[in-house]
């Protein structure tokens, strides 16, 4: 159950029933019933009964009225959207148990829901994609799933562990577990770090039973974006963690090891003669560097390019940066930019699709702070926000005729797609209608009146099949059906919900831009590159 700081919440206590089938319950098979009210959400879950395949029914009762049924259900948990029964709602709850005919009460609780303000939605948001990354089981080993459900078996992902971390240290500081235990767990998650086979210092794309999983047919080997994104989450951690007790300088020993390990200017192909002026985004044991893709901008990578300079032991040059990334694309306008979109200036980003999938906003800048960050090319708040802010016109826009799309539906970016597949979506043709909600809700920072539209369409029109027990789900495409359970393809990734709660906890208290830039190997990178930081800059 989520326990949200600073709130008052009410939580209810379980009220067991001693019912006149007792000779047909024993005591020790009662379920304990606890529940938590939300604005407009039940939240309830349940013991399993010692019975297998045991069939549960719940009953509310609206201030005081007649009892309705709600659910039938072989799951100990769920969320109960009353919106419809009004709002500010004072609610009884009973837990039966079908037995053939008969039911046998269990449990009865009371709650309340009231009307959240901003704040609590974006709390209450942070705190269920939180669960995602917090399996709450002393065993786990840190690492995040690809996506759950998982169904390729126990596929984790180095940089959506990176997002992960994030999460953590949010969780860490809001309270939602307590700071020792996730120590631990980041205790465990470096120590299997350390174990797992690494490519010149960088991880694989995907894992799976410990063993590096392809993720295309020749990429078998490290991954230096993915890697970046995972040392992000790293050194927020090892700042945020700085305690003088066993466990947590232990962490920051073992994340400086993995740090100085990476060995970033190998990714140069300097083994192969003269050194090339751009960074390669993979490299494998079996096929070299078969896959040949160089990293140019302008995309989600930016952060690769600072984190290489930044590292004390195997730094690149800048001339590799301003070369490499910042000559973009060769024949291609994917760098510099310059032109105007729906009344807004976007220095950076490929043109075509109007800066390209939002993400390029986010996964850079989960750690890197964008206020008042600048170099020759671009100030990158400037960029990041007017690149919503285009993301959001187009969607008003809708040159497509998408059904929803407007000020309160907009956020086009990588994610799932409906009916099934994955795609970075994107404004032009890569746009099928589908809105992953971690396009608008990882905008949080840049475009929060904007954004917190989008949340509450969301939640109060769509919450019902849109919100589940680990925030929103993946992906919801209006278009697909006027069927609202056919409208939302309901999975998670880590890419898309570690996101959510890092760059929402950035825009309430800059908690996680604060640790990142606090690192004197990333100060030292960014002065490398040619970066400014104007620490009066207001946003």
């Amino acid at each position: 159950m989520i326990v949200l700081k600073n709130y008052p919440f009410l939580i209810g206590i379980a009220v067991l029933l001693i019912s006149m089938f007792s000779n047909t319950s024993s005591a020790a098979e009662v379920p304990v019933l606890n529940g938590q009210a939300y604005d407009q959400h039940v939240e309830l879950h349940w013991d399993k009964a010692q019975k297998q395949d045991a069939t549960y029914n719940i009953y509310v009762s609206v201030a005081g009225q007649k009892w309705q049924l709600r659910h039938t259900t072989q799951a100990t948990a769920l969320l109960d959207f009353v919106g419809e029964l009004g709002s500010d709602l004072s609610l009884k709850y009973k837990l039966t148990l079908q037995q053939g005919d008969d039911e046998v009460e269990l449990a009865e609780i009371s709650l309340a829901t009231h009307t959240f303000t901003d704040d609590e939605l974006l709390e209450m948001v942070q705190a269920y994609t939180f669960r995602y990354f917090w399996p709450d089981d002393e065993t786990a080993t840190g690492w995040a799933k690809e996506r759950i459900p998982n169904g390729d078996g126990n596929i984790v992902t180095s940089g959506g562990t990176g997002f992960g971390i994030l999460a953590l240290i949010t969780g860490a500081e809001r309270g939602w577990a307590s700071r020792e235990r996730i120590v631990k767990q980041l205790l465990r998650l470096t120590e299997s770090l350390k174990q797992a086979e690494t490519f010149h210092g960088m991880w694989a794309h995907w894992y799976r039973d410990g063993e590096v999983f392809h993720f295309s047919k020749y990429d078998d080997g490290g991954d230096i974006v993915e890697s970046a994104f995972l040392i992000q989450g790293l050194l927020t951690a090892r700042q945020y963690f700085a305690n003088d007790n066993d466990a947590e300088k232990q962490l920051r020993a073992d994340i400086t090891q993995l740090w100085e390990s990476m060995q970033w200017d190998w990714y140069t192909r300097y083994e192969l003669g003269t050194p090339e002026k751009v960074l390669t985004w993979h490299w494998s044991k079996k096929h070299g560097w078969k896959m040949d893709h160089h990293i140019r901008g302008y995309n989600e990578a930016l952060i690769v390019y600072i984190l290489a300079a930044s590292s004390p032991t195997h730094s690149i040059d800048a001339d590799v940066y301003h070369q490499g990334w910042a000559a973009g694309e060769p024949g291609h306008q994917t760098f510099e930019n310059g032109q105007g979109f729906y009344a807004n200036q976007l220095p950076l980003g490929p043109a075509k699709e109007l800066g390209g999938p939002l993400f390029f906003a986010h996964y850079s800048y989960l750690g890197l702070d964008p206020r008042g960050l600048s170099d020759r090319y671009a100030d990158y708040w400037q960029q990041n926000k007017n690149h919503a802010l285009i993301n959001r016109a187009y969607a008003i826009d809708n040159p497509k005729g998408w059904t929803g799309y407007g000020e309160d539906f907009w956020g086009i970016t990588a994610g799932d797609m409906l009916p099934d597949g994955y795609s970075a979506h994107a404004p032009g043709e890569r746009d099928q209608g589908t809105i992953n909600p971690t396009g608008a809700l990882s905008s949080m920072p840049y475009t929060p009146k904007e954004s917190l539209k989008v949340l509450r369409n969301l939640y109060y029109k769509h919450g019902k099949e849109a919100f589940g027990m680990m925030g929103f789900y993946d992906a919801v495409n209006l278009s697909v059906s006027d069927d609202p359970k056919k409208q939302v393809r309901k999975t998670y990734l880590a890419i898309d919900q570690g996101p959510i709660v890092a760059m929402i906890e950035n825009y309430r208290s800059g908690l996680l831009w604060k640790h990142f830039m606090q690192d004197k190997d990333v100060q030292r990178g960014l002065a490398k590159l040619g970066f400014t930081v104007d620490s009066n800059s207001a946003h």
